[in-house]
């Protein structure tokens, strides 16, 4: 007898309607079995959602409650933060990533970084070229953001032994071209790996379960 509940007929994957006495066996079983998981996988998803919400909730309300001891505010969100158990064996650390580029000042930054290139006598700073060519990579229209600031950490000076002050106003034009796109907040979990000191993560992504 047929399921007076059951529709006439599927709807196929190219949009088709096809009657139902005409959908085959397995074709039903793997359609009842996807939709069942995909329940399923929709609850657990909701229910890390909600726990996500409520672990930022909680966190910034800890952290509220310890600038307010000191009299201090809570900014935005632009710094990390950890929570460790009394015992060290646990942490829960809120992280912000930060998503970083370019303005045009890069551009006359990397003109002055030439200038100095051309300045530099045969064979000198050969690790330093290196260095910049792997960060600039403008040809390939790869610009490695984390090479370029880095590039700031160096102390170059002329030939006289001085500061090079076309390399400082390089270096300068690099921190005016920074551009922070946007921002992205995460919440981590780590425990003490049993008879070590290790703190390993607790992972919530289901393919590393």
């Amino acid at each position: 007898m047929n399921d007076p509940q059951e529709p006439a007929w599927w709807e196929n994957s190219q949009g088709h309607r096809v009657p139902v006495d005409r959908v085959k066996p397995e074709d039903k079983m793997k359609d009842e079995l996807a939709r069942r998981l995909m329940a399923g996988a929709e609850g657990v998803q909701e229910v890390i959602r909600q726990f996500k919400k409520t672990a930022f909730e909680e966190t910034l309300a800890a952290q509220q409650l310890i600038f307010d001891q000191y009299g201090a505010k809570v900014g935005g969100a632009g710094g990390n933060i950890s929570f460790r158990s009394y015992d060290g064996s646990i942490e829960v650390r809120v992280a912000v990533n930060k998503t970083t580029g370019f303005g045009p000042e890069l551009g006359a930054a990397k003109a002055l970084i030439d200038e100095c290139i051309e300045s530099w006598s045969e064979g000198s700073n050969d690790n330093v070229r290196a260095l910049i060519n792997h960060a600039f990579q403008v040809e390939k229209g790869n610009i490695d953001t984390a090479r370029v600031l880095g590039l700031r950490q160096l102390d170059m000076k002329d030939e006289d032994g001085n500061p090079d002050a076309r390399w400082k106003r390089a270096m300068d034009a690099i921190g005016n071209a920074v551009i922070v796109k946007g921002s992205a907040t995460y919440v981590r979990f780590y425990k003490r790996e049993p008879g070590t000191d290790k703190l390993i993560g607790v992972p919530l992504d289901i393919a590393k379960l």
